[in-house]
């Protein structure tokens, strides 16, 4: 198989519709939840053939990513909660949170009527060509050649859109605490954008299939994919009318599965039908999954992401068991196993026993363990996820990035003459991964107690201070500046009083920036600044600074009064900035940085690519009655490039 050549585009934009509903509430925000992708064969421009993007390939750098307006990175809408791959699906939720007037128009207008899509951009890394008559399984899929696929991809923001073209998706869109509402009959299309040309073009999506033409035929593309859309919308319409939208997640499944509406009518009838749930085995117990599920209903874990990890149907048997305590939870994992401990008058010797001779309980434990754990990770500051890049590392080793700086500009050549070899000089820059964790433990007073709390606030503490960890780690080494990253020596440091967060502060910034010059000192960077980072003292003037279009500073020199900087760079606030307690913060200081992925000055390295704690279940000491558990993170923090960040004292 050979790569893909030279001429394929190097972003994608995977689109689908979305209908604005007008927020229920003071303070409720619009969310949405949308199927953007289905892993089928597209017509992209830039490619001669159909292009399937691979999902296994497909880098979600962060669960929040901007939202915008038509891939502009100064209209900004809001940001996403949830980007996963899914069954196959590149699945995405998130709020309409900014406060801008392109968040504005695209609720009141969806309000309105207007039928708004979704399209995700994605930077292509890799893409591989299957020649014709080969076959290539991807997605869980397999594709005949010829035959384009994207490897390789990460995924950068998501827009919304007013055109699209691909009838494979699904997208919703709903207030917040509300069910998600049904779209206004449309389904979602899949759009592919070259930026290297910044046009736009439509790409029809391919189901995969191609339609059988008489034989001997010549086969019309255009013809063909016209009719295959008009029997897809066909199809999908016949279904929604028998749906009737009484049955969302069935017509959700069977357009995004390709059903036809007799299979579509079969799951509603069964669907319909009374039975007994298949969680509950013969004597009406509780399975494993029903048991860990209710438990976490009493731990307080939201709902929503219950029924995301155990189905409707589990989640409907826990309710039964929502008042489930500790000692509950070990009768019900015994009773599972065909050992019956009675709810009255069970001696703790019972449930102790029970507790640490039932196989499947320890699995159950560490589960709902895990899920407050990553709750608490999840709810701690994590701005610096925004201007870090984030890598993987193999092993514990210390690893090496190169950056080569050799001047590779192109020289004239004669004619006739020889080329010349570009030099090979390189940077290099180290990170290593190290084992941070804590453990914790459900002892025989907790048991006794029927305290399931602790089995709740122990592990979401740990979470909690995972997230802490990786906060201290990484925010001491930026404001301690410990290898002098940023100085004079570097030109990536100023100081004196007009380095003061204001308009004339961030032009002299932008200023500063633009003299950077690539290895060498020969030829300027070439990489606008794309972040201004700022401590929480400064939020609201960066925010002003961004949004405001006029000037209104009171100065002796007359000034021009439109504000130059209007969302030239999206703002990044920390706590830790202008914390006391770490070297070297300030609440005056402010940094302007380059986007990670162009020029990272500053890198979090995860072993093996997992980015959240691991909670394994660790064996009791004999001395101690209970169950024990380890949390545990393997991370890294370095500064790379010194050339990506410049900081602004903000004083004399």
């Amino acid at each position: 198989m050979s790569k893909a050549n030279d001429k394929q585009p190097e972003f994608v934009t995977m689109r689908g519709p979305l209908t604005i509903q007008a927020a229920a509430g003071d303070g409720a925000l619009p969310q949405f939840r949308m199927v953007a992708y289905t892993g089928g064969l597209m017509r992209i421009a830039g490619f001669p053939h159909p292009v399937v993007v691979d999902l296994a390939g497909l880098d979600i750098p962060s669960q929040n990513l901007p939202i915008r307006l038509d891939h502009e990175r100064r209209q900004g809408v809001g940001h996403t909660q949830r980007v996963s791959v899914e069954g196959g699906h590149l699945v995405a939720e998130g709020l309409i949170s900014r406060d801008t007037s392109w968040a504005r128009d695209v609720a009141r207008s969806g309000a309105n009527g207007f039928p708004w899509q979704a399209s995700i951009g994605a930077a292509v890394i890799e893409a591989e060509f299957i020649p014709a008559g080969a076959t290539v399984n991807v997605n869980k899929q397999q594709f005949t050649g010829p035959v384009h696929v994207v490897r390789r991809a990460v995924l950068k923001e998501i827009s919304f859109v007013d055109s699209a073209a691909d009838p494979g998706t699904t997208a919703r869109i709903a207030a917040q605490d509300k069910e998600p509402q049904t779209m206004n009959g449309k389904e979602a299309t899949m759009d592919i954008t070259d930026k290297r040309q910044d046009t736009e073009v439509q790409a029809r999506a391919d189901e995969g299939k191609e339609a059988p033409s008489a034989p001997g035929a010549a086969s019309d593309p255009v013809k063909d994919m016209r009719a295959q859309a008009a029997a897809e919308s066909k199809r999908i319409a016949a279904i929604r009318k028998v749906t009737d939208g009484k049955h969302p997640d069935i017509e959700a499944k069977a357009i995004e599965e390709g059903w036809d509406v007799k299979s579509t009518e079969l799951e509603i009838l069964r669907a319909s039908r009374p039975s007994a749930p298949s969680v509950i085995n013969g004597r009406g117990d509780a399975t494993p999954k029903v048991i860990e599920a209710a438990a976490c209903l009493a731990a307080n874990i939201s709902e929503e992401q219950l029924v995301r990890e155990y189905g409707e149907q589990t989640l409907d048997a826990a309710h039964r068991f929502r008042n489930i305590g500790v000692a509950g939870v070990i009768r019900l994992a015994a009773a599972a196993e065909g050992r019956y401990i009675p709810a009255v008058g069970a001696s703790p010797s019972d449930i102790l026993e029970a507790a640490a001779s039932t196989m499947s309980l320890p699995g159950i434990m560490s589960n709902i363990a895990n899920k407050s754990l990553i709750e608490g990770f999840n709810h701690v500051e994590n701005a610096w996820r925004r201007i870090a890049k984030i890598g993987s590392v193999r092993d514990f080793k210390t690893v090496t990035r190169y950056r080569f700086t050799a001047d590779m500009g192109f020289e004239p050549i004669a004619y006739g003459g020889e080329f010349k070899h570009g030099g090979v000089g390189e940077e290099s820059y180290t990170n290593k991964a190290e084992t941070y964790g804590r453990m914790f433990g459900v002892y025989r007073e907790d048991i006794i107690n029927d305290d399931l709390e602790a089995l709740k606030d122990a592990p979401f503490r740990i979470g909690e201070g995972a997230a802490l960890t990786i906060n201290k780690v990484f925010w001491a080494l930026w404001l301690s500046n410990p290898n002098s990253f940023f100085s004079t020596a570097h030109k990536n440091l100023k100081t004196g009083a007009d380095t003061a967060l204001s308009v004339d502060g961030l032009t002299l910034a932008r200023q500063t920036f633009s003299k950077q010059r690539r290895p060498g000192g020969k030829d300027p960077l070439g990489v606008r600044p794309k972040l201004l980072l700022v401590p929480a003292s400064l939020e609201i003037l960066a925010d002003l600074l961004m949004n405001a279009t006029t000037l209104n500073e009171a100065t002796t020199t007359p000034k021009a009064d439109r504000n130059p900087h209007t969302n030239k760079f999206e703002v990044v606030a920390s706590d830790y900035l202008d914390n006391e307690e770490y070297v070297g913060s300030s609440s005056k200081a402010w940094y302007l940085l380059a986007d990670p992925s162009a020029i990272p000055a500053i890198e979090v390295v995860f072993l093996n690519g997992k980015q959240e704690p691991t909670v394994e279940k660790n064996d009791m000491l004999f001395n101690r009655l209970g169950i024990e558990f380890r949390g545990y993170l393997d991370f890294g923090v370095k500064e790379q490039d010194f050339r990506g960040a410049l900081r602004m004292k903000g004083e004399a």
